[in-house]
């Protein structure tokens, strides 16, 4: 993947002259490999240029003008985007290169994905904690129904201990008639 700024190297305004400069210098500083396409001595860069600088960023005359990046094909931005991607220290995605180890933009990205693996063990671990607890919840169940089932099975005993104590008491008493009856 190749670099591609396109400058005017004949240009008269000073203005122009600071940008191109300043987008060459930063590339030029951090090793990155670049071309400059001329477009005041090259037509064919400049018809290219002009062609591939997409409607939204060309200006109201309809003609951009330098410094505009490419990565081969690809429509990077004018100065003003290249300015605020450096600035944000994204100046690698801007560009559609890797970051190299030890920049900041590979922290902030490896800060992102740290920051997101830490999100994503938080939602396994919320959802682990979710199933032991549906789990606890269901042996609580399991232990309550459990429970109640000895309870009623302990009330039907009373009961029928109780039945049974009513029915000797019954007996008993039946007893005691037929004996004074039988004394009579």
């Amino acid at each position: 993947m190749v670099i591609k700024v396109f400058v005017a190297t004949s240009s008269g305004s000073t203005a122009i002259k600071k940008k191109q400069q300043e987008v060459v210098g930063f590339l030029e500083a951090n090793k990155i490999d670049f071309q400059q396409m001329d477009i005041a001595g090259d037509e064919d860069n400049r018809k290219w240029m002009r062609e591939n600088v997409p409607g939204e960023k060309k200006p109201q005359n309809g003609i951009p003008l330098p410094p505009q990046i490419f990565n081969e094909e690809r429509y990077c931005g004018d100065f003003e985007s290249f300015f605020s991607a450096k600035e944000e220290n994204i100046i690698y995605s801007f560009l559609g290169l890797a970051p190299p180890p030890g920049t900041k933009e590979t922290e902030n990205s490896d800060a992102t994905d740290g920051t997101e693996a830490q999100t994503k063990d938080k939602a396994d671990e919320g959802a682990h904690e979710e199933a032991q607890s549906a789990q606890s919840e269901s042996e609580d169940q399991q232990e309550s129904k459990e429970e109640h089932a000895t309870t009623g099975e302990e009330e039907k005993q009373e009961e029928g201990e109780e039945k049974e104590d009513g029915e000797e008491k019954e007996d008993g008493e039946e007893k005691d008639k037929v004996e004074e009856q039988e004394e009579s």
